[in-house]
């Protein structure tokens, strides 16, 4: 049949040219691409929770400035995400086209992480926004030297409808592994080494010790574990145009025509101001908001643990029954919901006492139907990124997962990134205190903290539901492509 997908070729002992397909992948081989990760998460957790925090509230970085210095690695995001994309398409050499890349990431994206947390002392505030605005950019770019070739090359591994979402299965569950190995880490051990750890400077130095060795395991494990599949994998198309910033205006334009790529960058930008606003506050919450100890504030991760099995174990599922699509949308929706209501309910006075073991059982309830819904989200929008580039390759003859999924890792920066301009601002108008205990200040401020991080975050994240229903290659469409695509393949193996 047609759709058992052609994706090498290969000479028997006759000299007979035969198809070999990669419906399936082995599990080894989905751990090694999984665990690249977990070092990717552990970059975005310690900037995502930490760094806002850090700067505003114990180097005294007013909220503003601090969102500057973001805004300014957002724009560089802008430029150096789908850069990346382009060149790792591109590549050629004995390594491939995406492993170099991950190879050469990880030892520059560690040093930018030091420098972000050991800032100079006695910087004026000006100096210090600028520090952290040139690290931040810095940060950045090597994160992307490795994010978008490791994903590139995972939409690679299948050309198969489900398998792709088993795939991303484990690129899923390993994003929360290292998401949880690092607060726990930091909540269970580092912090509580200290007197008062979140609010003192020297207790970041080992965090960000251990995170870097994270971050050089799993992602130099990644490009090891995966370094058999090099032959494997696409080669760069002979009639390829050269990389040029013209051909790659052209190439991001003939991508966003596509109108189902289009309704998940509008759907992840939307999803973003959601995500970020959490997760930026959520050290702001914990501390001011709930009153939380550093124990207690390190059990909140059962809700994550609790969401991202049941996710990893159920979208492949969810997708053999329901489409993507709808997968998505619900997903997007029950996210944003969950994830807001323990502050919305506790600004209606409906919420346990703070301080308390059942809030902070009440939060984990909550945590966990909003993990599970992020982590089907999760896997579902990157499974359909891969089916995108399948639809791209017929239509234009390229096969170009770079460019695609360069947008997935320029947003899952803007998420903290909007996230850290939305909270700075905000945190400037309620003119909300630093280095004062929660018991101090102002209670209407308290509630304002809430309303941010409750109604306001939750309506971006329902406006990407609705952005989301937009999406519309289904399975009967994928089998389509696919059988299109390997038709013209045999088509030029005939001549």
């Amino acid at each position: 049949m047609l759709g058992n997908h052609l994706s090498e070729r290969k000479n028997n002992k006759l000299g007979v040219m035969i198809i070999v397909s990669k419906s399936t992948v082995s599990m080894p081989l989905k751990l090694a691409f999984g665990i690249g990760a977990s070092g990717e998460a552990a970059t975005n957790w310690i900037f995502n929770a930490l760094t806002f925090f850090f700067y505003t509230q114990v180097l005294g970085l007013s909220g503003t400035l601090t969102a500057a210095a973001v805004t300014i690695g957002i724009i560089s995001d802008a430029i150096t995400d789908p850069l990346m994309g382009s060149i790792s398409d591109r590549w050629r050499s004995k390594l491939g086209r995406r492993h170099p890349f991950m190879y050469a990431a990880p030892i520059p994206l560690i040093l930018t992480i030091y420098f972000v947390f050991n800032p100079p002392a006695d910087l004026s505030s000006m100096q210090l926004f600028a520090w952290f605005a040139v690290f931040t950019v810095l940060m950045r770019i090597c994160s992307t030297l490795f994010a978008v070739p490791h994903l590139a090359m995972g939409a690679e591994l299948s050309d198969d409808y489900i398998e792709r979402t088993r795939i991303m299965s484990y690129n899923n569950v390993f994003t929360y592994v290292g998401v949880i190995v690092m607060h726990v880490v930091v909540w269970f051990v580092i912090f509580p080494l200290f007197d008062d750890g979140r609010m003192t400077q020297t207790a970041y130095s080992p965090i960000v010790i251990f995170c870097c060795s994270l971050i050089m395991v799993c992602m130099l494990g990644s490009a090891f574990g995966t370094r058999g599949q090099i032959a494997r994998m696409r080669k760069v198309p002979d009639d390829l145009p050269p990389f040029s910033l013209k051909q790659l205006a052209l190439e991001m334009s003939d991508a966003i025509k596509n109108k189902n790529y289009l309704f998940l960058l509008l759907g992840l930008f939307f999803l973003s101001i959601t995500i970020g606003t959490h997760e930026t506050l959520s050290l702001y919450m914990g501390t001011f908001y709930w009153e939380l100890t550093d124990t207690q504030i390190g059990w909140l991760i059962l809700g994550n643990v609790f969401g991202y099995a049941i996710g990893f174990f159920a979208t492949a599922t969810l997708h053999q029954k329901f489409e993507k699509r709808w997968a998505t949308v619900v997903s997007a929706a029950g996210l944003s919901i969950a994830w807001s209501m323990a502050v919305t309910l506790r600004l209606l006075d409906l919420a346990p006492e703070n301080t308390t073991y059942e809030l902070v059982a009440f939060i984990v309830f909550w945590g966990a139907i909003a993990s599970t819904c992020g982590s089907i989200l999760n896997i579902s929008v990157m499974s359909s990124l891969a089916d995108i580039a399948d639809d791209h390759e017929l239509k234009t003859g390229r096969r170009q997962e770079g460019i695609f999924y360069s947008a997935r890792t320029f947003f899952a920066k803007v998420t903290n990134g909007i996230g850290h301009v939305v909270a700075g601002i905000a945190l400037d108008i309620i003119e909300f205190p630093t280095g004062v205990p929660a018991s101090e200040i102002d209670p209407d401020k308290i509630y304002a903290l809430g309303l941010i991080d409750g109604p306001f975050a939750m309506i971006w994240g329902l406006i990407a539901a609705v952005i989301y229903a937009g999406y519309r290659i289904d399975r009967k469409t994928h089998e389509a492509i696919q059988n299109q695509l390997v038709a013209r393949k045999l088509l030029e193996l005939e001549r």
